[in-house]
């Protein structure tokens, strides 16, 4: 009731045991706090927030007009009410090194098991975008390297996402990640690999944890959990599946209810009030609220007090 039951260390701790294993570790993109409970009550070991997701629920493309303090708060709400360990998208670090630095802590303040950083130059774009451009890699370096100096937490994952496969190609993405590593990157994303092959590829050359984006409508390939736990590969994302789900959904009723003056056709497809109260874990509540209000402190001891 009201906060999660772990602290983030043990979260930290928790992610970075994952990653040890040799399965490969699912991560869905939670829309907002209440969905992160949910992606833990489906038995997910792991949740993760969407540059791109919480930029369109402030109803703002994925162009770098978000902040790092909207972020931090975004990800506070959401740390509170899940046991999971939650990685975050920290796009650029938000500005120079020294801004990066501060990213990181705050995205540790924030309870958030790790983050990752980017090379895009900054504003930067949608990943799957068009037109993206990557900064150079001394100065990719010095972003990471701030990041690392600035970290607190040994535990708190830092990963590296390199955007260069579609700029200057397979190879070079490939060498941007053993700088990034070799600057302190624990992980590495990276973003917009063009086929399995490439995938194998970068999997072969880069001796650290890798996450695979499957994000719908991109410019890679859709590789099932199974096919990249074969390839090596050490978490599957789904960034904006349950965003893009759930708006579609949105979409649907907002035209049944023009339509036909009534959302009684939409109940049987609708979470029940019953269900969101157990989620919400309401009786808990309750009993809570009826503990303080029946209190009543025990009489004193005759002739004295206690």
């Amino acid at each position: 009731m009201l906060h999660t039951r772990t602290t983030p260390s043990e979260r930290r701790r928790a992610l970075r045991a994952r990653l040890a294993e040799s399965r490969i570790l699912p991560m869905p993109g939670a829309i907002n706090p209440y969905s992160a409970r949910l992606i833990q009550e489906a038995g997910f070991e792991a949740a993760y927030l969407s540059g791109a997701v919480l930029a369109a629920d402030l109803g703002l493309p994925d162009i770098g007009l978000t902040t790092s303090t909207e972020i931090a708060a975004r990800a506070a709400q959401t740390t509170r009410v899940t046991d999971l360990p939650v990685l975050v998208d920290a796009d650029t670090g938000f500005g120079e090194p020294m801004n990066a630095a501060r990213t990181l802590q705050l995205m540790e303040d924030a309870g958030l098991a790790g983050l990752h950083l980017e090379d895009q130059v900054n504003p930067k774009r949608c990943g799957h975008l068009d037109g993206k451009n990557v900064v150079p890699v001394r100065d990719m370096v010095r972003r990471l390297r701030a990041a690392v100096d600035a970290r607190r937490d040994p535990d708190f994952l830092l990963m590296a996402r390199t955007d260069a496969r579609a700029v200057e190609g397979l190879d070079a993405a490939i060498e941007r990640a053993k700088a990034y590593v070799d600057a302190g990157a624990d992980a590495v994303f990276p973003e917009a690999l063009a086929s399995e092959a490439e995938f194998d590829a970068f999997r072969k050359a880069v001796d650290v944890p890798l996450l695979a984006n499957m994000t719908e409508f991109g410019k890679g390939p859709q590789l099932g959990a199974g096919a990249l736990e074969d390839l090596g590969y050490d978490i599957v994302l789904h960034p904006v599946t349950l965003f893009r789900y759930a708006m579609g959904a949105v979409e649907d009723g907002l035209r049944r209810i023009a339509a036909e003056g009534t959302q009684a056709g939409l109940l049987e497809g609708m979470q029940t009030r019953s269900r969101l109260y157990e989620v919400l874990d309401y009786e808990s509540y309750g009993s809570f609220d009826a503990a303080v209000f029946d209190f009543t402190l025990p009489p004193s001891p005759p002739g004295g007090s206690s």
